[in-house]
Order: C-alpha cells, then structure tokens, then sequence
C-alpha cells in the first residue's frame, strides 16, 4: 500500500480502494446510493469506492459534468451511472432517482469574493431544495473545517463540540448547509451525518502539492498560514462513506475529517525541498493560530489506520518530481480571511 502510485489509473485505483472494514460497515446501510455533486475533486473515487464495495449495489453519480466526458464515462465503464443535473434546478432534481442513501458533495468554495450570491445558492439554496426532495433519506452531508474559528497548534484543533465560528461568506455558507440539513433531520425524521472535512489531499492537488511545486519552481513558500493536517483523500473517502453508518435525526451526528497529525508549513517545505533535491525561501510571519481540526471523533467510524503524513509527503515529492498530472486547482491553504 505504501508504494507511492506511479500513473493516473494506479492513484485512482487506490483513491477508491475499499477496505474489509469498510465493506462491512456500508453492508449495514443497504439500498441504492446517490451521490450528489459527484464531479468535484473527491466525488468520482468516492463513488467507485462506494461501488467497489458491494458490486451489486446501485450507485448514481449526479453532476453537471460542467470538466467533460472522461470523467463520467470513466465512472460508468465501473458500473456507475452518471445523470447529468444542474441541482438548482428543482424539476430537475425531481427527476433523479429516488434513493435511501444520499451522500451530499455540491458546493463552491472558490470564486465565492468575486460572486458570492451563486456560492451562497449553492451552499444554502441547493440544501433546501435537496433536503425536501430526499426527506427521510440517510444522507451524509459534506461541510468544513472552515466553519471554525482559527485554533492555536497546541489545542489539537478544534472539535465537533466548539462552537462556530466562520470567516468570511465561504465559511458562513457552509454553516448555513449544515443547519438546513439540520432542519430536515428535525422536520422530516432525516438521518444526517456532517461531514467537516479539512485538506483532503489527492497526489494531483492539495496543500501539500501547493508547497512542492513552489518549491521546485523555486517560488516563496508563505508560512502565515503555519500548521495544517492533511488526510490522504482515499481515507477521506472511506470515513465519509462510513458516515452513513452514524447518521441520526433529530439531530445530526457530527464528525471532523482531517489528518490526525499537525503538520507544521515551515517543516513541511523543508523536507520537500530535501526530497526535491533543492533549497526553499520561506516568507511571512507565522501566525500564532491556524485553521485545524481534533480528528479524533472519526477514528470510531473506521479501525483502518489513516496513511501517515510522512508516507503522503514521499508521494508528493515523488509525483511532482516526475511531473505527474495537476488539476491546477491552488488550494489557498494560506488565506486567513475566509476569502476564496
């Protein structure tokens, strides 16, 4: 397993690998899958991985498709069916499939300072008209860590009990996506599970990703944003998915999803300027605080031991080295003020 992937098709595969723990769990929660805003970063491996799982199962991965038709058609030489659906249409929506398990992935993040009022339809409006289209369904909701206020390192980050705190319209969006889902687990019986991910990192992008190739570009890397914990997407994968097994109404259940390690940007890109043979100039001032997360809760969905950071970084400095493929989506780990 710890091989680092060495092509596109090898990443995915282990991007969607389910494990035995994993098959068991989801084979408690059986019936058809939905996947909603499927054709983001994570939703493609999050389906296959959910389909690899049980084979019998129905999996639907709904999506406007806005990146082409690789992805899609990728998904369904697996056994994965793949409507194309604007989801702020709601005669749309109607049309889709009814499902009792629904794993909620639409949202924006970027763009939200230039337009915020298609972020806020996305993240606010969108849950509105999901939530009564799906009343009743058991639906895993994806949120952020962004919600949160800004914790210092030796906190361990914040957890699921704090109360939040968002930064900027991205963040109070979110915020919002989780009290309408929370709505529907009150009025409608809804079982939901939260999901507050932070930096998920598939080899392609991610924070880690970010600093590596400014550092082989020899680019500033900043460090005000100075400590991060990143998961492995594939275990991010896995831990959403287990999720189902937790949902509950009248009130959601609620889980962080981040590396269990504090990673600090300063040490970070020193070693991958190590591992790239090279030198790093290091900007700012690190800030006292940093946007983090207490993973620990998560550790109960799933007994798999999460891929360790150490192990990642390798990867990384591996792919980038090779000139593995990028989605060139930064993933402005260092914004403090909630703009993206």
């Amino acid at each position: 397993m710890h091989a680092a992937p060495q092509s596109d098709e090898e990443l995915e595969e282990r991007l969607s690998r389910p494990t035995p723990a994993l098959v068991a769990a989801l084979a408690t929660v059986p019936g058809d899958l939905l996947v909603l805003g499927a054709g983001g970063k994570m939703g493609p491996s999050l389906a296959r991985m959910a389909k690899r799982a049980n084979p019998s199962r129905r999996v639907i991965a709904a999506s406007r498709w806005t990146g082409g038709l690789e992805v899609p058609r990728s998904l369904r030489d697996h056994g994965i069916e793949t409507p194309r659906v604007d989801l702020l249409d709601p005669t749309a929506l109607g049309r889709l499939p009814d499902a009792p398990n629904i794993v909620f992935m639409a949202g924006q993040k970027f763009g939200t300072s230039g337009n915020p009022a298609i972020t806020w339809a996305m993240n606010a409006g969108v849950p509105t008209l999901v939530g009564e289209r799906f009343r009743g369904a058991r639906t895993v909701v994806f949120s952020t860590g962004n919600v949160y206020a800004l914790t210092p390192p030796a906190s361990g980050g914040s957890r699921e009990d704090d109360a939040p705190a968002p930064i900027g319209e991205y963040a109070s969006s979110c915020l919002a996506r989780e009290r309408l889902f929370a709505a529907a687990a009150l009025r409608h019986g809804t079982p939901v599970s939260i999901v507050r991910l932070n930096y998920a990192h598939d080899l392609r992008y991610g924070v880690l990703t970010d600093i590596a190739r400014k550092v082989l570009a020899g680019q500033p890397v900043s460090v005000r944003m100075g400590w991060v914990n990143v998961i492995w997407q594939g275990d991010a994968n896995a831990l959403a998915l287990a999720a189902l097994t937790r949902a509950a109404a009248p009130t959601p259940y609620v889980v962080n999803v981040a590396g269990h390690e504090t990673l600090r940007v300063a040490d970070v890109a020193r070693t991958l300027a190590a591992r790239l043979e090279t030198t790093v100039t290091l900007t700012d001032d690190e800030a006292p605080d940093a946007l983090l997360s207490n993973a620990s809760r998560s550790a109960a969905l799933l007994p798999d031991t999460p891929l360790p950071a150490h192990t990642l970084i390798d990867w990384v400095a591996d792919w980038v080295r090779r000139g593995g493929a990028l989605l060139d989506k930064p993933t402005k780990f260092e914004q403090r003020d909630g703009r993206f």
